[in-house]
């Protein structure tokens, strides 16, 4: 006698791949919940750092950033980024800190005290955004950005530079220290050595894209207040 193996009846198949993919979705859904909670909400004792530097005051009691669009690649009109630059810097006044963004006239000066924003390679060392908080710079990548194009021409190129900006801008408003919380916009994903970031309930395993908020989170904001000396809200 052969022994035949085992299987569902043919018309109990679509059913069942209904219900994992049904059960995929909910997962999915569920992981977008908590990932969007996480944004909204600093629970005591989330926030925690990889201990690479030292936060302090921003730079200025007002920031003033001035955009400088030359040497910006095509697809990044003038427009988009600075309405780019205005959001991250909306989102980051929330720590007691107000900001504002200007273009650049062509051949303009750059006023006293103020931040230049610009394009430039050189500087940026082959990242998308880099801040010196010293010089008062926030540099962009534009050969980053090209690479990116090029491997993937579909990716939302639009969110990475609003990721890249606020990350640099918080360094500004003088959180020098990186997050060790995967959704915060100043977070390092892992500190180089073999340690990861901390999401909850590990939401971030098999998480598809960047775990990472585009504009500070909840917990970036109650750090940028503490380091700036603004009352901090209770926890929730």
């Amino acid at each position: 006698m052969s022994l035949r193996p085992l299987s569902l009846p043919q018309r109990l198949l679509p059913a069942l791949l209904g219900a994992l993919l049904g059960l995929t979705s909910w997962q999915a859904r569920a992981s977008d919940l908590i990932r969007t909670q996480e944004i909204a909400e600093c629970r005591s004792g989330e926030i925690g750092t990889w201990g690479d530097g030292r936060d302090r005051p921003a730079v200025d009691t007002h920031l003033r950033l001035v955009y400088d669009h030359e040497g910006a690649p095509p697809w990044f009109d003038e427009a988009l980024v600075l309405a780019t630059l205005r959001r991250a810097a909306d989102a980051w006044a929330g720590c007691g800190v107000p900001a504002s963004v200007w273009p650049r006239a062509h051949g303009a000066e750059v006023p006293p005290g103020a931040v230049l924003v610009n394009w430039d390679d050189r500087l940026v060392r082959g990242n998308f955004g880099l801040a010196h908080v010293g010089l008062r710079r926030l540099w962009l990548g534009a050969a980053a950005f090209r690479t990116l194009r090029a491997r993937n021409a579909a990716y939302p190129a639009h969110e990475t530079l609003q990721m890249v900006v606020s990350h640099e801008m918080g360094h500004l408003f003088g959180l020098m220290d990186h997050s060790n919380r995967c959704v915060d916009v100043m977070s390092y994903y892992d500190n180089g050595r073999g340690d990861r970031c901390r999401a909850r309930e590990g939401n971030d395993r098999g998480w598809r894209g960047d775990y990472r908020a585009l504009l500070p989170t909840a917990c970036d904001i109650q750090r940028c207040r503490a380091a700036n000396a603004a009352p901090v809200t209770a926890a929730r």
